[in-house]
């Protein structure tokens, strides 16, 4: 019997998906519980609608990670911050404040928690950043800290 997935089941599959599975499994398991549907044309063509508008969504936010790609990658910022003495920060530079300069330079709203900064930014100079814009998407900038 063919059913469609209306949950991620192991070892079976993903919600969504047009599964074959022997009868009983779907009418004892499957169907009674909430975890498929009976596979008919009708469902069928719900589903396909569904797989459409989601592979529509997925390449819109693709092309909008692209282009925000384009504005970034490449590019420098610049933090002044307040140090103790030498080249040592007083703390350290945060996401949120890469992000937050990000916005106002270049009117790009990213999240602080797609910034990639491989060591803690605890003294001046110049660091490599990656922006985690989507899966396959990164961006790169250049942080430079200077002080006040």
């Amino acid at each position: 019997m063919k059913v469609i997935l209306t949950q991620d089941i192991k070892k079976l599959g993903k919600a969504g998906e047009l599964k074959e599975v022997s009868d009983g499994y779907a009418r004892n398991y499957l169907i009674p519980k909430g975890l498929a549907e009976e596979a008919t044309s009708m469902k069928l063509k719900e589903v396909e609608e569904k797989n459409l508008s989601k592979s529509r969504k997925k390449a819109k936010e693709k092309a909008a990670a692209l282009e925000t790609k384009e504005k970034l990658d490449g590019n420098s910022v610049t933090i002044k911050v307040k140090t103790g003495g030498g080249d040592k920060l007083f703390g350290a530079v945060t996401t949120g404040e890469i992000a937050d300069i990000l916005q106002k330079e270049y009117g790009v709203s990213i999240d602080k928690k797609k910034i990639d900064i491989k060591e803690s930014i605890k003294h001046l100079g110049d660091y490599k950043v990656k922006i985690k814009l989507y899966p396959e998407v990164q961006a790169e900038i250049q942080v430079t800290v200077i002080s006040k």
